[in-house]
């Protein structure tokens, strides 16, 4: 199978449009105001509970609209951030944690210890984090208005680092009654405590999505640093403009129709960069790893053979170069921990030395019994690096003699179908691609896509209990060899398993207008706080 990475950006941005039905234009009713920041993102809106979706795009809505109890400085330590003061007790095993002053939710009511409560049991059942500490907990309670206590049978010290990880979905605080929402279930209400007001009115879902300061919102008293301390808004409105075609987003950048585009194609950068009035920066420096899901509950993956097949199946190199095309911006990645993490490794990764050998892949295949049970690999043709990863994987199962159908559809769409756990003739799916922070790979605690606890975890759902009693014991030990000697024993178990397939690691040039400044720059979350356009 030969494609050129142009004419698969071409065939994407086609199959995107015949997808979702909608003529490419250009963002509709943008604000140039002084005060307005107009921005494209990695893609549309489709959900707005950010506990429901791990979807990046739904955090960075958590975080315009949300806020959390902790935050991560711009050195990866957890910092108050809704918490004003918080203890733990001399045997480790009680943590009380007071709210600050003047915490409002956008209809005007105060923000209690209840509403905390209420919104780190709805989080805990969504989050790897969060499950670990309800497994830890005796008791979680407010004791009044202001304070809430969490009581641990034993002690753990992941606490706070997991109220503040980045991992999504992130431990965004909600009005107790929407928290009360079953986790499984969307909430339908959209009122924070965040910095910025989501306004339904001027919204139009699938063009654009509208952010409003919050004027009561009251800042923390520090610097600001990562996504910590003070969330100072110095925009009036941000408008998220949905353009699903790169070549009119640059235009309408180099323009001054917006002013920030999250993913513009590493191969449009040299034209972007020739421009005075445009500058590029790298916000998150640990980059991106992709990653393929597989449906475990289901023939043909829920045989592990199955799964090993798809470790020889990928060429990492093929799927880099169609997307990134310049191998300055990407690596290869063997480890279950990503690329360059504390934890990554090189232990059990003969696949990794043999693949691509479609050879070993189809007796692999024939190994686990296939039977010529379709193949269904989710297309987001909204993302180029998950179109023509779809693409290459479906070309290449069709050369081993794999029945693959590709279902193509929006990255929104897609969030939305992964969910489902049923067989393919009832909405299901088999093979889904996406991508996440390196950074959030080098935590098994904390990072979703490294879970094994079937219908409890992450969408793809692998069950493996010796894994999981691992990934257990990595949070146990005090001390980074401990761990890094956990995480091998644990690659060794994964990559016999295979709770997915790694598609290799990249970083994301941003792009924006000179008269942007201070974006924040940390994995996971693209806040517009702290950001002036002058």
């Amino acid at each position: 199978m030969t494609i050129s990475r142009r004419t698969m950006l071409r065939s994407g941005v086609a199959a995107g449009m015949m997808a979702t039905g909608a003529p490419v234009v250009r963002p509709a009713r943008a604000a140039t105001g002084s005060n307005t920041l107009n921005a494209v993102m990695q893609g549309d809106l489709r959900s707005f509970d950010p506990i429901w979706t791990t979807a990046n795009i739904t955090a960075y809505y958590g975080a315009m609209v949300y806020d959390t109890l902790f935050a991560l400085d711009a050195n990866f330590q957890p910092q108050p951030e809704m918490v004003g003061k918080w203890d733990l007790s001399t045997d480790k095993r009680t943590y009380s944690f007071a709210l600050r002053d003047d915490l409002l939710w956008q209809d005007g009511t105060p923000v209690t210890a209840a509403d905390c409560v209420a919104s780190i049991r709805r989080w805990a059942v969504r989050n790897s984090g969060g499950q670990l500490i309800m497994q830890y907990a005796k008791d979680l309670s407010a004791k009044d208005d202001k304070t809430f206590v969490l009581v641990l049978k034993e002690p753990l010290g992941l606490v706070v680092p997991a109220f503040a990880a980045t991992n999504t979905p992130d431990c965004f605080m909600m009005r107790a009654k929407d928290a009360e929402t079953d986790p499984f279930q969307q909430v339908k209400e959209h009122i924070g405590c965040g910095p910025f007001v989501f306004n339904q009115d001027e919204t139009r879902p699938g063009s654009r999505y509208v952010f409003d300061k919050f004027t009561k919102y009251v800042s923390r008293s520090e610097p600001a640093s990562g996504l910590a301390g003070g969330k100072v808004v110095k925009l009036d409105r941000v408008i998220w403009q949905n353009i699903t075609d790169d070549q009119t987003a640059l235009a309408a950048l180099e323009s001054g129709e917006i002013d920030f585009f999250e993913l513009p194609p590493l191969d449009l950068l040299p034209q972007l960069q020739s421009n005075p009035d445009i500058k590029i920066r790298v916000l998150d420096k640990s980059g991106n790893v992709g990653m393929m899901r597989l449906n475990c509950l289901h023939p043909p993956f829920d045989n592990a053979k199955a799964r090993q097949a798809m470790l020889y199946l990928i060429d990492q190199n093929a799927i880099l170069k169609a997307t990134f095309g310049n191998p300055q911006y990407y690596h290869k990645v063997e480890s279950l921990f990503g690329y360059g993490t504390p934890m990554t490794n090189d232990t059990n990764i003969g696949w990794f030395k043999a693949a691509p050998d479609l050879a070993k892949a189809k007796q692999l295949f024939q190994d686990a019994g296939y039977k010529g049970e379709k193949v269904i690999v989710l297309q987001a043709t909204d993302f180029d690096f998950m179109n023509n990863s779809a693409q290459l994987v479906a070309g290449w199962l069709k050369e081993i003699g794999i029945n693959v159908e590709l279902a193509a559809s929006t990255w929104g769409e897609v969030v939305t179908r992964r969910a489902v756990q049923a067989p393919d003739d009832k909405g299901g799916w088999d093979i889904f691609i996406t991508y996440g922070s390196s950074y959030d790979f080098g935590n098994p605690i904390t990072a979703t896509p490294l879970l094994a606890n079937g219908k409890k975890g992450w969408f793809g759902w692998p069950e493996n209990a010796q894994y999981e009693a691992l990934r257990m014991k990595w949070a146990q030990v005090g001390t980074l060899a401990e761990q890094q000697t956990i995480a091998r024993q644990m690659q060794a178990v994964a990559w016999d398993f295979v709770p997915m397939v790694l598609l290799g690691q990249w970083v994301s040039p941003a792009a924006m207008r000179k008269n942007v400044d201070g974006v924040i720059g940390m994995p996971d979350i693209i806040p517009f706080w702290n950001v002036s356009k002058s």
